[in-house]
């Protein structure tokens, strides 16, 4: 797998101060994407075992909320087994951190068993996360005004209720 950057200090893809890693690879490729060069599965730098230590380590000031995941499409079949590793560190490490995904996928259709892109590291990965932003982005209901989204089809959900 491959990663396009890692923020150490994200205020834009969820609440407070967090760490972000945007992946590589989606095959979604929304017109108007602000991330286009992520569509791309080899962009950016290969993640390592130092990379994901680098996160453990970014996560560890308790002014940090917690970690976002965003791509690039995290829900990409060949990202999910590294990714499902990732976040069970992140939620055994530090359960109290909230993990946030974005994903141009459907949680109630693409990501459930049968889905496009279900496979067994799905149900995994989405144990871990407990705010999941779906829905592709859709250029013609762009709002600024929202939060945590780009547009208004987007869905903003909360996975442990």
């Amino acid at each position: 797998m491959y990663y396009g950057e890692l923020k150490k200090c994200d205020i834009a893809n969820g609440p407070g101060v967090r760490v972000s890693l945007f992946v590589s690879g989606c095959r979604n490729c929304c017109p108007g994407c602000f991330n286009k060069e992520t569509w791309d599965f080899q962009y950016g730098k290969p993640y390592t075992q130092e990379t994901e230590a680098e996160i453990l380590k970014l996560l560890e000031p308790d002014y940090i909320e917690g970690f976002s995941l965003l791509g690039g499409e995290p829900f990409e079949p060949e990202n999910q087994e590294v990714l499902e590793g990732l976040l069970r560190k992140i939620k055994t490490k530090y359960p109290e951190k909230t993990i946030w995904c974005y994903t141009g996928y459907l949680y109630d259709q693409d990501l459930e068993p049968g889905g496009k892109v279900f496979t067994e590291h799905t149900d995994g990965m989405l144990s871990c996360i407990d705010t999941l932003v779906d829905g592709r982005f859709i250029e013609e209901e762009k709002d600024i005004t929202l939060r945590f989204r780009g547009s208004r089809n987007q869905r903003i959900l909360d996975l442990k209720k």
